[in-house]
């Protein structure tokens, strides 16, 4: 008799033949499919994440390069002190605008200011005329380096251009290391002047550059004018000789008025009759210009009788 027997049982998960897992396998659930959906996207994010790092490491290192290099330049430019002005041939010529501005101020404007906040005028001079090529002379001595004539350059140049014409003006400034630091200006260092009226001698005896315990020599003066320098200006820059009769020494207005200001904010507030910069610049080339009219003989008339200078010619002193 044959005894019955079981069939041998199926591997595999209870209800699944072996090639229905292999069809579940070639074709997943819904559900699976999702999950590998999400899977995915988590991967991407994450890869994406990493690469937003990395570009985050990049620019952070950039910029901290950025930073230390800007730090080393503060630092050699701390270390090494204020910056030294230009001078000499260095300097270079004022702009065309600037030298515009200086010798083309309106006569509106000079004749609205009239001696304006001149604190020091000029003192009277008893000596010889000063002279040269049978024309009255006035002779300019300064220093680059010097704040005061940094001041009295502008007026200076304001009250010259309306006897001729001024040009080869330089730019630069006053030290950085003494009162009134780094005052925009002017120099007469090769500057040349043309005029009927009036003959020009204008020297920069010193530069702006230190040397030993001084400054560089720049130009030269003859001994006749070293003499004048020394014995009737008694050495002090600036010094001007206004034909024999009358001298300046030292600013005849307040530097400070001048600070903070660039040589282009300078000359053009030289045409405002309103601002500080005018009535103590121009009203001082108009005292300047008063004292030039005693020595060429009230000429040119229409300078000479202007109303900003008749004004100012109060502010001279009497020769007695």
């Amino acid at each position: 008799m044959t005894a019955n027997r079981k069939p041998p049982a199926t591997k595999g998960r209870p209800g699944t033949s072996a090639a229905n897992q292999a069809t579940a396998r070639r074709n997943p659930t819904r559900a699976q499919q999702a999950a590998a959906r999400k899977q995915a996207a988590a991967q991407r994010a994450l890869a994406a994440e990493r690469g937003r790092r990395r570009q985050w490491l990049v620019v952070g290192s950039a910029i901290g390069v950025v930073i230390v290099v800007v730090a080393v330049l503060i630092g050699i430019k701390v270390a090494s002190g204020p910056s030294k002005p230009s001078s000499g041939a260095q300097a270079g010529t004022a702009s065309a605008q600037v030298i515009k501005d200086v010798t083309g101020v309106p006569a509106a404007t000079l004749n609205a200011v009239g001696a304006g906040t001149i604190k020091s005028p000029p003192t009277a001079l008893s000596g010889a005329a000063l002279t040269a090529g049978g024309l009255p002379r006035v002779l300019y001595v300064g220093a680059e380096w010097c704040p005061y004539c940094a001041a009295e350059r502008w007026s200076l140049a304001v009250a010259l251009s309306r006897f001729g014409t001024l040009s080869h003006l330089g730019s630069t400034a006053s030290s950085p290391d003494d009162v009134y630091a780094s005052t925009p200006t002017l120099s007469f260092h090769g500057a040349s002047f043309i005029s009927k009226y009036l003959s020009l001698t204008a020297k920069e005896i010193e530069s702006n550059k230190v040397s030993g315990q001084g400054h560089a020599a720049l130009d030269t003066l003859d001994s006749k004018d070293a003499s004048l320098f020394e014995n009737v200006g008694k050495g002090s820059f600036p010094f001007i000789d206004i034909g024999g009769r009358y001298m300046i020494s030292g600013a005849s207005y307040d530097p400070g008025v001048l600070q903070g200001k660039t040589h282009e904010q300078i000359a053009a507030a030289l045409s405002d009759p309103n601002s500080d910069i005018a009535k103590a610049v121009d009203g001082t080339a108009n005292v300047v210009t008063a004292a030039i009219c005693t020595i060429t003989g009230n000429q040119p008339g229409n300078v000479c009788t202007s109303a900003g200078v008749t004004a100012a010619m109060k502010a001279l002193p009497s020769h007695g």
